[in-house]
């Protein structure tokens, strides 16, 4: 909700519309219809959205180009993501097939040094920026989500069509993103404990 806050005070009115949805959804992969229309975070989705749903899905009331999701850069954000991707997927595929589903990426660190500040995305591009600096003092901040931004840094990083990075959704990830959904949450155990048993070993956890 904070990152709400942020993302409404730093956006561009102009073109620019913020829809908070804090916290973990529906998981839509097997629920009906009617489950989905009065989950509230759904609702308000599809109200926003403006092409209706599943049978009544017009692609010619969508009232925006790109719909953008924006959540932290941690698993629980991943989990977020996937979550609406397999919404769309499931009850609002054309969104996907015509291009206008994307994910924000926002940045994992922010890097001082010198009055100078250079946001990175993974952990080997802080290392490797680091190296770069020659040993100089630098301050780095972890942004665990995107509630720790003040509006000014949530444009600059995230929402400025100048600076941001989007990635585009295709059908294949949603596809794989549904797919994940079913396997990690869904009633068949035997698929999800393989899955357990071939990554543990390389599972990031945030503890």
């Amino acid at each position: 909700d904070s990152a709400g806050g942020s993302a409404k005070q730093g956006r561009d009115r102009k073109f620019q519309a913020i829809l908070p949805l804090f916290g973990k959804v529906l998981n839509t992969e097997r629920a009906r219809i009617d489950q989905i229309i009065e989950f509230e975070k759904f609702k308000n989705l599809i109200i926003a959205v403006g092409a209706g749903i599943a049978d009544q899905f017009n692609l010619d009331k969508l009232r925006y180009h790109k719909i953008i999701i924006m959540a932290d850069a941690d698993v629980d954000g991943s989990h977020i993501k996937c979550l609406y991707l397999t919404f769309f997927y499931r009850h609002m595929r054309e969104v996907v097939e015509k291009g206008h589903v994307y994910v924000a990426m926002p940045p994992l660190y922010k890097i001082e040094h010198d009055k100078t500040a250079k946001y990175v995305y993974t952990d080997q591009e802080r290392d490797q920026y680091v190296s770069s600096l020659n040993g100089k003092k630098v301050n780095i901040q972890r942004y665990k989500g995107l509630g720790e931004m003040n509006a000014e840094e949530l444009w600059d990083t995230t929402m400025n069509p100048t600076n941001r990075i989007l990635k585009l959704i295709t059908v294949e990830d949603a596809a794989r993103a549904s797919e994940v959904i079913s396997m990690l949450m869904g009633d068949d155990v035997p698929p999800r404990k393989r899955f357990i048993q071939a990554h543990a070993r390389s599972a990031t956890l945030d503890i």
